[in-house]
C-alpha cells in the first residue's frame, strides 16, 4: 500500500477494472488504505488469493515479484506485475514456464513506454520514416533528496539500499524495446561508484552504470541510471533512414517534444528535414494526461485489462518482461568483469531457458551465501555510519520497526 495506491485509485470503468481487495504486511498502512478504498484487506496473501476476483495486480518490493506471481497465476488469477519481473535467471525460467502452464494472461507493468512521447515515437517508427534502428540511448536518472531515500527503503537491508546499479533498468530499456520493437541478446556493462551520493543513505551498492546491449536485429543500445546527480529521463532512436528523440530541457521529460531529423540527402520525399513538435495522446488524453510515471500508471492497466478481455497477449508479455528485468542480472555479471560481454537466454526457447532453471545468483541478503554475488563493484561494505543514523532516524518516525533498523 505504498507504490500499490496509484493502481488502487486508478482502478475505474474507463480503464476497465474494479478494486475489490487490498494485500499488504505492514497492518497499519494496510487498514488506512481499506478505509479509504472501502475494499477488505489481508495481511495473508494466500488468503487474499481466494477472494473472488479475476486479477492481481503486484507491487510489492522489486525483488520478490516473481514469486508472487507465480502462486496467483497457479491460483487462476491473471497478474500485471511491477519492475522487475524477476531477479534471478531461475525465476525467469519459472514465471514463464507458469504463464505457459495456466494459460492466464501476464503483463509486465514498466510504464515508461506508455509516455506521450514514447508512444508517438512508436507510431511513427512503425510508418518506416527514419527505417529500421541502428542505436539508440535510454536514460533513466532519478536523484532524490536524503529524506526522500530513505523514506522509501526503510530498514538497512532494503532492496533500494541493495540493489546493483544495473537492475533497475527497464524504465531505460522498455520504451526503446517498444519503440522499435526488438529483443537484447547479448550486454555488456560498467558500474560507477559515487561515494558522495551513497554516504548520504543507508545504501551499500553503487549509484550508477552504463549497459550495453546487442539487440536481436544487430543494434546497439545503450542504458543510463541509476541515482547520479542530473535528472533524466530521455530516449533517443537511430535507424538507417533518419533519428528521434525527446528534446532536451529543464524538465523531467525534458522540454515536451519529439524531434525528428534527417541527413538532407536522405529526406523522404514529402517530409522535412527536420522538424519539432508536441505530441497528443492516442486517445484517453483526459485521464492519461492525470495520471502518474507519464500517463503510464494508466496505461499499464489499461492494456492488462483489455489484454485479459480479448485473450491476446500485451506487447509487454512475460518474455518481454522477463528478458529485460534478466538484463539488469546479466549486466551485474558483465560489471563485475569490468565488462565482460555476457549472453541472455531465450527466455521463448525452452532449450535455451532451461539451463538456467537453476541460476540462483542473487545479490540480496537473505540469499546471502557462497558464490553469491556483492552488490557493489567494492564488494561487501557497510552503509556509512552517518547515513545510517539519519535513516534510523527517519524510519522510526515513520512507524517502521524491522529487525533490519
Amino acid at each position: 500500500m505504498g507504490r500499490g495506491r496509484s493502481f488502487a485509485g486508478g482502478a475505474s470503468e474507463r480503464v476497465g477494472m474494479e478494486l475489490v481487495a487490498l494485500c499488504d504486511s505492514w497492518e497499519e498502512k494496510l487498514e488506512e488504505a481499506g478505509r479509504e478504498f472501502g475494499v477488505p484487506t489481508y495481511t495473508d496473501y494466500e488468503r487474499f488469493l481466494q477472494h473472488d476476483m479475476d486479477a492481481v495486480v503486484l507491487a510489492n518490493y522489486f525483488h520478490e515479484h516473481a514469486p508472487f506471481a507465480i502462486r496467483a497465476l497457479r491460483a487462476g488469477k491473471h497478474v500485471m506485475s511491477e519492475t522487475a519481473a524477476n531477479t534471478t535467471l531461475a525465476e525467469g525460467v519459472a514465471l514463464c514456464r507458469a504463464v505457459e502452464e495456466t494459460g492466464r494472461t501476464y503483463m509486465f507493468a514498466e510504464n515508461y513506454p506508455y509516455t506521450v512521447f514514447n508512444q508517438e515515437m512508436r507510431r511513427l517508427y512503425r510508418t518506416g520514416e527514419i527505417g529500421a534502428a541502428t542505436y539508440a540511448e535510454g536514460e533513466y536518472n532519478h536523484p532524490m533528496t536524503q529524506d526522500s531515500r530513505l523514506r522509501l527503503s526503510p530498514g538497512r537491508n532494503h532492496w533500494r539500499n541493495w540493489i546493483p546499479s544495473t537492475y533497475y533498468c527497464t524504465h531505460a530499456l522498455a520504451p526503446l524495446v517498444y519503440i522499435t520493437d526488438t529483443m537484447p541478446v547479448r550486454v555488456n556493462a560498467l558500474s560507477i561508484p559515487c561515494d558522495r551520493v551513497e554516504r548520504d543513505v543507508a545504501r551499500v551498492s553503487d549509484a550508477g552504470s552504463v549497459i550495453l546491449c546487442r539487440m536481436d536485429n544487430g543494434a546497439v543500445f545503450r542504458l543510463f541510471g541509476l541515482i547520479l546527480p542530473g535528472h533524466s529521463c530521455w530516449y533517443r532512436v537511430h535507424g538507417d533512414r533518419g533519428a528521434m528523440e525527446i528534446t532536451r530541457g529543464d524538465g523531467y521529460y525534458g522540454s515536451g517534444q519529439v524531434r525528428v531529423w534527417h541527413e538532407e540527402w536522405d529526406t523522404p520525399e514529402g517530409v522535412e528535414t527536420e522538424r519539432v513538435y508536441k505530441p497528443e495522446w492516442p486517445e484517453h488524453g483526459d485521464l492519461a494526461s492525470k495520471a502518474g510515471h507519464g500517463g503510464g500508471d494508466f496505461w499499464t492497466p489499461f492494456h492488462f485489462a483489455n489484454a485479459i478481455r480479448s485473450g491476446e497477449p500485451p506487447f509487454l508479455d512475460v518474455y518481454r518482461g522477463v528478458a529485460m528485468s534478466s538484463v539488469g542480472i546479466v549486466a551485474w555479471k558483465s560489471a563485475l568483469e569490468e565488462g565482460t560481454p555476457v549472453a541472455l537466454p531465450d527466455f521463448r526457447d525452452e532449450t535455451s531457458r532451461a539451463a538456467f532453471e537453476n541460476d540462483h545468483w542473487s545479490p540480496w541478503p537473505a540469499d546471502a551465501g557462497p558464490g553469491q554475488p556483492p552488490p557493489s563493484i567494492r564488494g561487501f561494505r557497510d552503509p556509512d555510519p552517518q547515513g545510517l543514523a539519519k535513516g534510523q532516524q527517519i524510519w522510526r518516525e515513520m512507524g517502521y520497526g524491522g529487525d533490519d533498523l
